[in-house]
């Protein structure tokens, strides 16, 4: 469902990332008020979108890969949470039974417009424009 405490966190580590200086992952977890193991899983989705990169070694850590102009709300929580959906109805595989021979209830049709909306909004706004 719609932003969960991951998306917060990977929001908020994009946020830290912002000026383009590498950071550590306690660094960013301090700076963020976030725990380490979190950090890491959300630090791995966001490398595979090419949100950040890593750099190993005694004096790694990680670095936005792209600027935060060029990011959107969007990007980032689709990097961590590919289900991005208001209602389980609106999943394309799920039945539900208020729906009456193909043709979904006032309600899903209620809510897939609004989530339309939400996702043209995120899609929108860029993290710049959040900092």
């Amino acid at each position: 469902m719609f932003f969960t405490k991951e998306c917060d966190y990977a929001i908020r580590i994009v946020r830290c990332l912002a000026n383009q200086e590498m950071k550590t992952v306690r660094t960013i977890c301090l700076d963020e008020h976030m725990p380490h193991p979190f950090a890491y899983k959300i630090l791995k989705k966001l490398e595979h979108a090419k949100i950040v990169k890593s750099y190993r070694g005694s004096s790694g850590g990680y670095q936005l890969s792209r600027k935060v102009d060029e990011l959107t709300l969007l990007d980032i929580v689709a990097a961590v949470d590919d289900h991005l959906y208001l209602n389980e109805c609106l999943q394309g595989d799920y039945v539900c039974e208020n729906n009456r021979d193909g043709n979904p209830c006032g309600v899903h049709a209620e809510l897939n417009r609004v989530q339309k909306v939400l996702l043209t909004a995120m899609q929108e706004k860029t993290m710049a424009e959040l900092i």
